[in-house]
């Protein structure tokens, strides 16, 4: 999408019935457990990446509305050798962003090895490399909190059943104030097995407020819970409770884990996700204030709002995270993650736009979902038209490239070229249950070999692949529909995403590449 066009959107969808108000959700695409936080005049949220590279996206905002990508704050996975390939549920489970003694702090749980943080004195970094705080399978979603009352550190996490045996609770401890360690073996601070009703407690967000401390969190699970807030004199509790923000009769099924900011002006605020299968978690903001009690009121007396007053902070002007990509050079934008650690040579930099990515050697090459070497970004969570302009140079027979709508089931459109040297126009999907691809749409070959590939993405992410050639007489007819309607599916925790690869068979000797140029998302009506 353009410029313009990409404005044009961030208006429609933050000002729906005029300049004072927005519209929920505020990120519409996988933003997935998000946390927020501010420092002076700005706003920074980050999110889970799980198993993609970059990690851990940092956005910026100056009023919560509008958020542009400024960068990462992960370059690679460790341990290195183990997302050598994709571990689509793995790696980079529910951060917390923090700013405390003049830097930035993001402690995130990866699932099968631990807690680990990284830090840097500015939100562009540079960040440091990840270091463990605690070692064991099983800790998730981590908070620290520094209490300037005290001096002390504190740490909150959860626990997933599938690596630990257990849930439903929250650990609590001490932290060395340097941020490296913790000083204690930890003590359950809340059980939800002992408060009746609540099940898979988790996401702990930890605060420090008119005396108490706070905790947030979700329960009930990701698509049927609700938000509950706890709070003590005392870190260590014991901890009263309260649902604090839950569905009600609106149509935000959860809600689920997010974090609170207060503005500069005063005002409070919440950002939450809410589950939307192939969409993945797509982000609302809630209004909060802190009623007569002294208890959390979220959205509209507990309830998730569609349309509110905006936040009362100055007036910006509609953005959104970038899709679009002209690939100036060579480089691909901040919006782009491989599936798993990259290795040199898959990308080539050079003078033109574009993108020249190298059609890699793979005994996988009939199941996208194993490749290390597909570039992604996230589904738009509205009805979107997706383009892409490809040529294949890649001389080997079986050297295909190609544009993917990726999750637990995927459907790609692209070129192959054939064993008589031929380059054809393919259109192949694969199911959840299955391992290899199948034909959606008979080959065809494809004049000059180039084509432009075209994705409409329609209500319920049902998707429609078509293809348009970009010489000869065949152009004026423009695109042409290929195959069935093909629904796409998330991951376990992670939206399906938008992609594009260029592979070759296992065989000896170079496969030649692909290029793609004039990458474009139109979303709306």
């Amino acid at each position: 999408m353009s410029a313009n066009a990409l404005k044009t959107a961030a208006t429609r969808r933050n000002t729906p019935t005029g300049e004072g108000t927005y519209r929920n959700p505020v990120l519409n695409a996988d933003w997935s457990d998000p946390d927020v936080v501010r420092v002076g005049d700005d706003f920074y949220l980050t999110a889970s990446s799980f198993g993609r590279v970059p990690g851990l996206p940092l956005l910026h905002s100056r009023d919560l509305v509008n958020w542009t990508l400024v960068g990462h704050a992960l370059n690679r996975l460790e341990p290195e050798g183990e997302f050598a390939v994709p571990r689509h549920d793995r790696g980079v489970w529910a951060p917390s962003l923090r700013h405390h003694d003049d830097r930035f702090w993001i402690f995130w749980g990866d699932p099968d090895h631990g807690i680990f943080q990284v830090n840097s004195p500015e939100i562009r970094g540079p960040w440091t490399r990840p270091h463990l705080v605690k070692e064991g399978r099983g800790l998730i979603d981590p908070c620290p909190l520094w209490d300037d009352d005290t001096g002390e550190a504190y740490l909150v996490h959860a626990w997933a059943r599938s690596r630990s045996g257990i849930n439903n609770r929250l650990t609590g401890h001490h932290m060395h104030p340097d941020g490296t360690s913790l000083s204690d073996e930890g003590k359950v601070i809340v059980d939800g097995d002992r408060i009746p009703g609540w099940f898979t407690l988790e996401g702990p967000k930890l605060y420090r407020h008119d005396g108490w401390f706070w905790i947030l969190a979700p329960a009930g699970g990701v698509e049927t819970g609700w938000q509950g807030a706890f709070r003590s004199r005392g870190f260590f509790g014991p901890y009263e409770e309260r649902i604090v923000l839950e569905q009600q009769t609106t149509d935000v099924n959860g809600p689920h884990q997010g974090g609170w900011v207060r503005t500069q002006t005063g005002e409070d605020w919440f950002v939450h996700f809410q589950q939307r299968g192939a969409y993945g978690r797509v982000v609302h903001l809630q209004p909060m204030r802190w009623g007569g009690d002294s208890w959390p009121v979220l959205g509209d007396a507990g309830a998730p709002v569609a349309v509110h007053r905006r936040p009362d902070l100055p007036p910006q002007p509609p953005v959104a995270p970038a899709t679009d990509d002209d690939f100036p050079g060579g480089r691909y934008g901040r919006q782009w993650q491989w599936t798993a650690n990259p290795q040199d040579g898959w990308a080539t930099q050079h003078t033109a736009d574009g993108l020249r990515l190298t059609c890699v050697r793979t005994p996988d090459a009939h199941d996208l979902r194993r490749l290390p070497n597909v570039l992604t970004q996230r589904l738009p969570g509205t009805p979107a038209t997706v383009e892409v302009d490809l040529r294949l140079a890649g001389p080997a027979p079986g050297a295909r490239a190609g544009l993917v709508v990726l999750g637990d089931a995927y459907g790609w459109i692209g070129l192959e070229r054939g064993g008589d040297g031929r380059v054809l126009l393919v259109h192949r999907f694969a199911e959840a249950a299955g391992d290899r691809e199948r034909d959606a749409g008979r080959p065809c070959v494809v004049p000059g070999g180039g084509v432009r590939l075209r994705i409409e993405v329609g209500a319920g992410a049902r998707c429609r692949f078509s293809y348009m050639p970009l010489s000869g007489t065949d152009r004026a007819d423009g695109p042409r529909p290929t195959g069935p309607v093909f629904a796409a599916t998330p991951w376990r925790w992670v939206g399906a995403l938008l992609g594009l690869f260029a592979l070759a068979p296992a065989g000896q000797g170079p496969a030649g590449t692909a290029a793609f140029t004039r990458f474009r998302i139109a979303t709306g009506p």
